[in-house]
């Protein structure tokens, strides 16, 4: 786990001081060496900072250069088949310098060329530049992994084409895109290739680009997507449940090997209960475990964590989250670039900060709900498609268009404004954010006048994702899995975990286990009726204590709403001083009263003061 960044530049005349500043803001992601490489005719400037997980020697330092001096490569990441790799080219006659990945990554790009990435079991963002030679131009490969667990931030403009791990790692001037903005307001992410700031853009999960140096032409391609859900005849319940236990069995050991301590994040939930039972399976010794509690919370989880951690014996560690309140944002803001709403950020980043004193590698349970159809959302829109189905969908458009007229937080107005679409849709036109009505009253009127009829875009990039769906369940465990996961909770992940310079791998995530539950696993055994991932259920009866509680749905969460109301009016009017021009502070300062007043605007005001927070930074860096 590292921080790439660079620029190239079909003119030249690059030098250290083009890619100093990104190096110096990238820091945290690795603490452990630092390198920069200029190419000699100033075209290209390349730069990496190190997070040693795979060979800690000086022979994996980057930027990596091929031994014919052509190719140099700049990764971040980890290749969890790398030796198998590895061991295919030495077959093939490769010889290598380093015990470490990124020197498979080059030597399988030199061998394969772009098709190395079918070849890749990991999580990746990575660039090689190709200085060209008699009959091939000079060019810029660069991809990012399936899932989109690493990120790719880039700035074509004028013949040069930078990027960056972080959008902090990349100049710009500091203006809002619009739409990008119009994106994060409903969904509370910026999702796909879209960024805050104009003129950034993001590569989307599962694609690879090319810059070339010469022309300046900017090619952009898919190279990998989630598979036809078609499942066998044959299989039943047991035979599914021993697959997709032997997959998460070899994921789990795969992702166990590092030339640095590992652990596992504990929070008591299904999802991370399967990854520590399946590392007590694979690893021949106890494992070191991390969670956080929240004393006298109702979503305290630690007991949960405390019974797993027991039945497996394993090292278990907890953190109090002794300072119960926003103030807790303090530490991580100055770390926010592009914000994202997701209020559990911050036990994230606690319980990360926990984790990196014992050990430099911690496996996580995300991914789990989107292939296994863990979240409530399917069975209550499976419900409600069983009682609602009477009303016409022209009676349930009108409903819901007579709720959004309300104010924001009160009770009951996202429920029935939800059903615009159908009880299937809710997902899509119920977000605890900024609904399409909310955003015509947040967002001035220069704003709406440059969105206009974009402004459903963000429901309108959900509702591509729903529609590529066989079923309702494959409806929306694809649309989860094309958005919220890759631009919320893996954003999350990779943040705050950077924050503390902690690698986290998801087991959950191995592209073999992620196109076996949405090509084969029938959607009746993800969701049927009122029981929800059902296949996990069936793995968790096999391994999990029997006092355990699977039924419940938890993670990570913290009392947002209370936390809120006891900043007070000038405490959150402060927090959101730094809100960009274009939200009109009326219609803020009309969310907070209703907050105070015992409405619920919690996700709405966090989302405003993330808003507020990357916008802020961004003042001040540039």
């Amino acid at each position: 786990m590292c921080g790439i960044f660079g620029v190239v530049a079909a003119g030249g005349g690059l030098g250290e001081q083009d890619i100093a500043a990104s190096g110096h803001s990238l820091r945290h992601r690795g603490p452990d060496d630092a390198g920069l490489w200029l190419s000699p005719d100033g075209r290209a400037a390349l730069g990496h900072r190190r997070l040693s997980i795979i060979d800690l020697s000086a022979a994996s330092h980057q930027p990596m250069a091929s031994p014919c001096g052509r190719f140099v490569i700049v990764f971040n990441g980890e290749i969890y088949n790398f030796a198998e790799l590895r061991a295919n080219l030495v077959r093939d006659g490769v010889a290598f310098t380093s015990a470490g990945d990124t020197e498979v990554v080059l030597a399988g790009y030199m061998r394969w060329g772009e098709r190395c990435l079918e070849r890749l079991n990991g999580m990746f963002a990575f660039a090689i530049l190709d200085r060209g030679g008699p009959d091939t131009a000079a060019s810029l490969f660069f991809a990012r992994d399936r899932a989109g667990e690493k990120p790719f931030y880039y700035r074509h403009a004028d013949g040069r084409f930078a990027f960056a791990s972080e959008l902090k790692g990349l100049e710009h001037p500091g203006r809002i895109d619009h739409q990008g903005l119009n994106h994060y307001l409903a969904l509370g992410y910026v999702p796909g290739d879209l960024c805050l700031f104009e003129g950034v853009r993001k590569l989307s999960p599962a694609h690879c680009g090319r810059f070339f140096l010469q022309s300046g032409a900017l090619s952009i391609r898919r190279f990998w997507a989630l598979p036809e859900n078609l499942p066998r005849a044959s299989d039943d319940g047991e035979a599914l449940a021993d697959e997709a236990a032997r997959l998460i069995e070899d994921s789990v050991r795969l992702r166990l090997v590092a030339d640095v301590p590992v652990g596992v994040l504990l929070s008591g939930g299904l999802d991370s209960s399967l990854v520590v039972a399946a590392a007590a399976r694979v690893a021949g010794q106890s494992v070191e475990t991390f969670t956080i509690t929240v004393p006298g919370s109702p979503l305290d989880e630690a007991r949960h964590a405390e019974i797993v951690a027991r039945h497996f014996g394993t090292r278990h560690n907890v953190l109090p989250m002794a300072e119960a309140g926003l103030g807790l944002l303090d530490g991580l803001a100055p770390l926010v670039d592009e914000p994202i709403a997701d209020s559990s950020i911050l036990p994230a980043w606690m319980v990360f900060g926990l984790a990196r004193r014992k050990v430099t590698v911690a496996l996580g349970g995300d991914g789990g709900d989107e292939l296994f159809g863990g979240y409530g959302d399917y069975t209550a829109s499976l419900r409600d498609w069983r009682r609602l189905g009477w009303i016409p969908p022209a009676g349930l458009r009108a409903a819901a268009a007579a709720a959004a007229l309300l104010p924001a937080g009160v009770r009951g107005r996202n429920r029935v404004a939800s059903l615009r679409g159908g009880a299937l849709q809710q997902m899509i036109w119920g977000r605890p954010y900024f609904d399409r009505h909310l955003r015509t009253r947040l967002l001035d009127r220069e704003t709406l006048e440059l969105l206009q009829d974009d402004l459903d875009a963000p429901e309108g990039f959900l509702l591509a994702l729903f529609r590529q769906g066989r079923d309702p369940i494959d409806c929306m465990t694809r649309t989860h899995f094309g958005s919220i996961l890759p631009d919320d909770f893996l954003v999350k992940v990779d943040r705050a975990s950077m924050a503390h310079s902690l690698e986290v791998r998801a087991p959950f995530l191995d592209h073999r286990l992620i196109e076996f539950a949405f090509g084969r696993v029938p959607s009746e055994w993800k969701v049927h009726g009122g029981e929800s991932r059902r296949l996990q259920r069936m793995l968790a009866r096999r391994w999990l204590p029997a006092g355990l509680d699977i039924d419940r749905k938890q993670g990570f969460s913290i009392p947002m709403d209370q936390w809120l109301r006891s900043e007070g009016e000038e405490g959150l009017r402060r927090r959101l001083a730094d809100l960009p021009d274009c939200i009109e502070k009326a219609e803020v300062d009309r969310l907070i009263i209703g907050h105070l007043r015992g409405r619920t605007n919690g996700a709405r005001l966090f989302a405003l003061i993330m808003l507020a927070v990357a916008y802020g930074n961004s003042r001040r860096r540039t």
